[in-house]
């Protein structure tokens, strides 16, 4: 991203409460995109986001649901996202130096929290896809986020053949977080995960060659001049790492599908897997639930947040670009 860009989507932070993360993300990371009427999407994190948010509707009242500001202020607008949301409250439709912009405003515990352990699979799912950073004090980007992109490889592999392209690898990780979106259905479009690949396949490859590079130094996968340039090692071994490196919680949720008889150990709590498929099949089941769960809180979330003007234009463009993906 250029450095007058880069400066203009850092501009809008100057009107907010300061805040201890940020990332832009979506269409606006696009090597060639100059289309400035496409929203431009952020999310914030805050260490405390009800008192964030009274002094944003201080600063910039405008930017909310104008029920949400008369009937309850910041704690109406905190208890919302927590307890209807995933913790994750949203202004859609700002408007700034001639642009569209929407923001997240999201607690930084939480976002510590889904990120390294996929709780919730909502923000940990948006951070295995490019993002670009303008605050990061607690290093989340290199500390934190490096263990959720290393799961996410480690997810991806479970469900890919034992050949397969960069690209189908990149495909796989941008999915994840897509399996089980009741969006998917009516509201999102059909293609979109190519799109997003391919539109910023060098940044997916920025982000994840060290890793690819990691699991080769294991013998995990290895690289090919073939055209199918990744082969990895589908023998139960290394299913059974990949599986290790999976979000605690993960974890134990597929031990409990499993069944208590497959422990392999009390002690170390290891997932006993009898097959890959297995494996991946049970994986794909935590993670769908999680994301089906995740997607249906924040829908109802978003749409009291965004007040039923801006959520049916919100949703009526949505749907007009899933219809568009299917026709």
């Amino acid at each position: 991203m250029e450095t007058s860009q880069r400066d203009e989507l850092a501009s809008f932070l100057t009107v907010l409460p300061p805040v201890d993360f940020c990332c832009v993300y979506g269409s606006t990371l696009h090597p060639n995109n100059q289309d400035k009427s496409k929203m431009v999407d952020y999310i914030l994190g805050v260490s405390d986001p009800m008192q964030w948010h009274s002094q944003n509707l201080k600063m910039n009242s405008d930017h909310y649901a104008s029920w949400m500001v008369h009937l309850g202020g910041a704690r109406l607008i905190t208890q919302v996202a927590d307890k209807v949301g995933v913790g994750v409250h949203f202004n859609p439709f700002v408007s700034w130096n001639d642009r569209k912009l929407k923001y997240g405003v999201v607690r930084m515990n939480d976002l510590v929290q889904d990120i390294l352990d996929w709780n919730r699979f909502y923000l940990s799912g948006r951070l295995q896809k490019p993002v670009h950073l303008l605050v990061d004090n607690l290093d989340i980007q290199e500390d934190v986020n490096s263990v959720n992109k290393r799961a996410a490889v480690s997810a991806a592999l479970l469900l890919l053949p034992s050949k397969f392209t960069e690209e189908d690898l990149y495909a796989k990780i941008c999915s994840l977080s897509y399996m089980g979106d009741l969006r998917m259905l009516f509201a999102e479009d059909t293609n979109k995960v190519n799109k997003i690949v391919k539109g910023q396949f060098d940044l997916f490859q920025s982000m994840y060659k060290p890793l690819l590079e990691e699991c080769e130094t294991k013998n995990l996968l290895r690289f090919s001049s073939a055209e199918t340039n990744l082969v990895q090692d589908s023998s139960l071994s290394s299913s059974r790492s990949l599986v290790s490196s999976l979000p605690a919680s993960v974890r134990s949720q597929m031990r409990k599908l499993l069944g208590e008889k497959k422990i392999l150990s009390r002690v170390s709590r290891e997932v006993c897997i009898g097959s890959r498929e297995e494996a991946a099949k049970c994986m794909e089941k935590v993670i769908k639930r999680r994301v089906m769960v995740s997607s249906a809180r924040q829908a109802v979330s978003g749409f009291l947040a965004a007040g039923a003007i801006n959520a049916t234009v919100y949703l009526s463009q949505k749907m007009r670009k899933a219809w568009n993906s299917r026709s």
